[in-house]
């Protein structure tokens, strides 16, 4: 049986893992979104970038993630939570860091193949994949899809939204 410091290390490693892994793999534009620049003190100018709402994105994905973690974190601490209920939030656990670092390794192909930022949810077997392009182009979708879905033994239902 899991001791409660041996959880809350292990909880907050991973927590810490994925936020440094997400810091690490932003880029330099997206650190600089919000660029504001004086001039002669009388205007203010500000400059907004098109990775904008992938930034959004991936800011309330995670505030999804570190609150489904705490919920978790609170049914395996409690007192009142039943053996089957500790094990069910603990695989829980296991699976959505799972699917975390599936998240990253999907967006390292996406940004490594197709030099694109992308923002990457997994839910079961849904994966939704939002890329900031301008262009709209079904066969660059195409490409991106089964370039994913070659990723996973099963049939997976991905869904690919360009956001300019």
């Amino acid at each position: 049986m899991i001791n409660k410091q041996n959880l809350w290390f292990i909880t907050l490693f991973s927590l810490i893992m994925v936020l440094s892994i997400y810091y690490l793999s932003m880029s330099n534009d997206t650190l600089s979104t919000l660029n504001v620049s004086s001039t002669n003190n009388e205007a203010t100018e500000l400059v907004i970038s098109e990775s904008d709402t992938l930034v959004a994105l991936k800011v309330a994905e995670e505030e999804a993630y570190v609150a489904k973690l705490e919920e978790l974190q609170n049914i395996l601490l409690s007192n009142t939570s039943s053996l089957q209920e500790k094990n069910d939030a603990y695989n829980e656990l296991q699976n959505m860091n799972k699917n975390e670092s599936k998240k990253e390794e999907i967006e390292k192909i996406i940004k490594e193949n197709y030099k694109l930022d992308s923002v990457v949810s997994i839910n079961g077997t849904n994966i939704k994949i939002t890329v900031a392009s301008k262009t709209h182009d079904s066969k660059l979708a195409n490409n991106i899809i089964r370039s994913i879905q070659s990723l996973y033994d099963t049939n997976m239902y991905i869904t690919v939204k360009f956001d300019n």
